[in-house]
């Protein structure tokens, strides 16, 4: 089968054709570093966490880009509240963002590009929109920079807006504006309130980018003027991929085949946000279930589906992938020689535009059957029905051996100690009950479990397990 992917901007599932066969470029807006990441932020790099490992799984080398935005108004807002320079907010808020996407098997991207780091590339396709007539500076002496939607006939086309039906941009004053929808492609420095820091130099006079042209720019850069697949939030269509795309197609660029959305976490039936007061920060949600557990959750849910958080559900999802879990553990000691293979119909529900829920489905079914199947003892079934389990987690993430979930997204060294000295008393542990030494045995258990750590007996060996996260 060919994968199949709807398309936000044509509102079609179509054939994924790459410009390069065999190759996929990938731009995925990140996050803005301004606070750390919830719930509803990480959805998003889990889903297209699974589109780049099936594409990578069925043979594509994958370019994978997702930019971070460290510098914009909120930044310099909760900097500015918090007493602390707005670099070193960013950059806080950056390690909790890289830990809470460790903690759930995120891969890295292959770059993650800031937008401060790219600022020539910014001027430069600015520069471009001006010589087009695409883009004015104010004339009111601010130093702003905006993008001239009146003069791009095809603004509006993602969305399927007329400019006249639209909101008046609000990225901006609209002092210096042509049209209340122009948007700002560069901020002129506000110097009365304002740190020099937070400011570039430019053909206009010192300022900073505006949100949307970045993007633009470090796509253009990684993938160049063409790539396949832009993705982001369903929040983000408009104005951020509105913006994007007439921006950089008005400058030459053709920009992106395919653009894929996904849905939010809703809690209350409202979008999960800082802004809400109802966010559930990662670290906190990771004190009730484990990482891979909390990954399945949204795994489970198809991309383009709103899911309406409780943990009531995470821990029903929990359960769940415990259940696999298990078969695995039980089968393991048993299975003679395997192989990773993938039913065709998890083949067929992941081609369907990134189907999980089906291709979940039948995870459960192959593990229903390994669990019959061991029930009769060792054979070459049981071993293809443990293969094929092994396989499709692999493909979403979810193996419970990748060592990605030795780790608990904090400092590495740190949980690699904790480990070595649980691993330590637990061989003792063994030792002493390969002696008969009940007494020794249950007393290093006790002295385990008092420093919080619950150990489970499994066929495959003891498990240890602190607070709720597995390790």
């Amino acid at each position: 089968m060919t994968l199949r992917l709807h398309d936000t901007a044509t509102r079609e599932t179509r054939d994924f054709v790459p410009l390069v066969p065999g190759r996929a470029g990938i731009y995925v807006c990140g996050l803005t570093v301004q606070s750390e990441p919830h719930v509803g932020h990480v959805r998003s790099a889990v889903n297209f966490d699974v589109l780049r490992r099936w594409l990578t799984a069925t043979g594509h080398e994958v370019d994978f880009i997702r930019n971070v935005t460290d510098i914009d108004d909120k930044i310099l807002k909760k900097s500015a509240e918090q007493g602390v320079h707005w670099y070193a907010l960013a950059a806080s808020m950056k390690r909790a963002l890289d830990s809470a996407l460790a903690s759930i098997n995120v891969l890295p991207p292959t770059y993650e590009p800031g937008a401060t780091g790219h600022v020539p590339e910014i001027v430069e396709l600015i520069e471009q929109l001006v010589a087009r007539g695409h883009a004015y500076a104010a004339d009111d002496g601010s130093g702003d920079v905006y993008f001239d939607v009146r003069s791009w006939p095809a603004y509006g086309e993602l969305t399927r807006q007329k400019v006249e039906d639209m909101e008046p941009a609000g990225d901006a004053d609209p002092r210096g504006k042509r049209d209340p929808r122009d948007f700002a492609l560069w901020k002129g420095w506000k110097k009365e309130f304002e740190p020099g820091t937070a400011s570039w130099p430019s053909p206009w006079g010192p300022g900073r980018p505006g949100w949307h042209i970045e993007c633009s720019a470090m796509a253009g850069k990684y993938l160049g003027p063409a790539f396949d697949i832009h993705g982001g939030g369903v929040d983000l269509r408009f104005p951020h991929h509105e913006n994007e795309q007439a921006q950089s197609r008005a400058a030459g660029r053709p920009f992106a085949s395919y653009w894929l959305h996904n849905a939010w976490i809703t809690t209350a039936g409202e979008k999960m946000s800082k802004s809400l007061g109802n966010s559930l920060l990662v670290p906190s949600v990771l004190e009730r279930v484990r990482g891979v557990e909390l990954r399945y959750y949204m795994v489970a849910a198809h991309y383009r589906s709103h899911v309406e958080f409780s943990f009531e559900a995470l821990e029903e999802a929990a359960k769940a992938y415990r259940r696999i879990e298990d078969f695995l553990d039980r089968a393991a000691p048993v299975v003679g020689s395997w192989f990773a293979s993938m039913p065709d119909a998890f083949v067929a529900a992941m081609d369907d535009d990134l189907g999980t829920p089906a291709a979940v489905a039948v995870i459960h079914d192959a593990v229903r059957e390994g669990n019959r199947l061991l029930a009769e003892g060792p054979s070459e079934a049981l071993g293809q029905k443990f293969g094929e389990v092994i396989a499709m987690l692999d493909v979403l993430g979810l193996n419970p051996a990748d060592e990605a979930w030795r780790t608990t997204g904090g400092d590495d060294r740190l949980t690699a100690v904790v480990d070595a000295l649980v691993q330590g008393l637990l061989a003792d542990r063994t030792a002493a009950r390969e002696a008969k030494d009940w007494a020794r045995a249950d007393a290093i258990r006790d002295q385990i479990k008092a420093a919080g750590v619950e150990v489970e007996d499994t066929p495959t060996g003891p498990k240890w397990t602190l607070g709720s996260g597995s390790v």
